[in-house]
């Protein structure tokens, strides 16, 4: 595998492989590979690679009209808007859009202090990762590892994710904002429970404060519905989502009632590329694309397939929902990652060194389920 360039900053940890083409749920690599890809790019490529519908609105909108500025009205930012209220729970149906995750939940924090300018806190669930800019950064687990700046923008409460309880008692009168992942990612695909979703809901209900729900990597049809919180049947006043909105292009969005966003004045919030013509363009053709192919009916049945049969050799436990599972394993993830790359299939590992992540494009099929489970197989248990 070639070195990466000299002249970037040697900040990420690298797999031995460099896709150059993909197809579907498969990649091809130089060296001539082809790999079944049950990691997605960290879950951005919900509708795989090469997808005929992306293709044909990269082709279409990238030639007509690559990008304009939020100063003007745009067509395909409109009916991204539509398009996104209605796959989203009902009386979330105001979209800002952004550029990826972090900036989504910097912007549904931002909201959450302007609603309330008294209050100085956030309360946080153990194991959340919410991204790299200083308010997302200030509310993920273990984030002084690598946050850097001088002091936290705010305070930050943090509380268990397995204790409804606690989390009630966490929420009082300074707080501002709870900011969950109803299916936790980075964390290795823990679902957190419909009984911390509800109490999230109860406590901000009487306290005032808003409940943000960051769906980036759970949202877009991964977890089964259109967004996980539907599972719990819990609407928060604030949804994030990025990831796979775009088909593997640059995007994010805030979800808000039209009564929070309307309270909103020309200027308060702000953003370059965020609502571009191609990305609105693609997050239209996604949501699209999830309903014409029934795609959430697909991505339920195989996930039961999955938590069913996926116990075999080195794993012994599925967890998560949908297509954000964490495969608990009986010896260290990253050896399994690699013992599945050997096999041909790329999986990724979490903070949890026990728990290999899948994260595969929506479109999987019944083919590529019996060859993730028959390489499972072939590895044997834990000598």
């Amino acid at each position: 595998m070639p070195a990466e360039s000299p002249f970037l900053f040697p900040v990420y940890a690298q797999l031995p492989l460099e896709p150059v083409s993909g197809a579907g749920a498969r990649i091809r690599t130089a060296d001539g590979r082809e790999l079944l890809d049950f990691y997605g790019g960290h879950a951005v490529c919900g509708l795989g690679y090469g997808h005929p519908a992306v293709n044909a609105c990269l082709r279409e909108v990238g030639e007509r009209l690559l990008f304009q500025t939020n100063a003007v009205p745009n067509r395909e930012r409109a009916e991204a808007a539509e398009a996104l209220a209605g796959f989203a729970p009902e009386g979330l149906d105001r979209v800002f859009f952004v550029n990826s995750g972090a900036e989504a939940n910097e912007n549904a924090l931002r909201l959450a202090f302007r609603a309330h300018p008294g209050r100085t806190t956030v309360v946080a669930v153990s194991g959340g990762f919410h991204g790299r800019t200083a308010a997302a950064a200030a509310v993920t687990d273990g984030s002084p590892k690598w946050y850097h700046f001088p002091a936290l923008p705010f305070d930050v409460r943090r509380v268990s994710r397995d204790d409804p309880s606690a989390l009630a008692a966490a929420v009082d009168d300074s707080v501002a904002a709870v900011i969950l992942e109803p299916v936790q990612g980075m964390a290795g695909a823990v679902a957190l429970s419909d009984e911390m979703l509800a109490a999230a809901r109860r406590a901000c209900d009487d306290s005032g404060a808003l409940l943000v729900f960051d769906e980036v990597q759970c949202g877009m049809g991964r977890s089964g519905r259109a967004f996980a919180c539907e599972w719990a049947g819990v609407t928060p006043d604030l949804l994030t989502t990025a990831k796979a909105i775009a088909g593997g292009y640059p995007a994010g969005a805030v979800l808000a009632s039209a009564e929070l966003a309307d309270s909103l004045p020309v200027g308060s919030l702000g953003t370059t590329f965020g609502g571009g013509p191609l990305a609105a363009a693609l997050v239209t053709t996604v949501v699209r694309v999830i309903r014409e192919e029934r795609l959430l009916e697909r991505v339920r049945r195989l996930s039961e397939r999955i938590a069913e049969e996926a116990v075999t050799g080195p794993v012994v436990r599925v967890q998560g929902r949908g297509f954000l599972l964490g495969l608990v394993c009986s010896r260290p993830a990253r050896e399994v990652r690699d013992a599945l790359l050997d096999r041909g299939i790329l999986s990724g590992t979490s903070t949890d060194p026990a728990v290999l992540r899948l994260l595969p494009p929506l479109t999987l099929g019944d083919g590529d389920v019996d060859a993730l489970i028959a390489a499972l197989a072939d590895m044997g248990p834990t000598p």
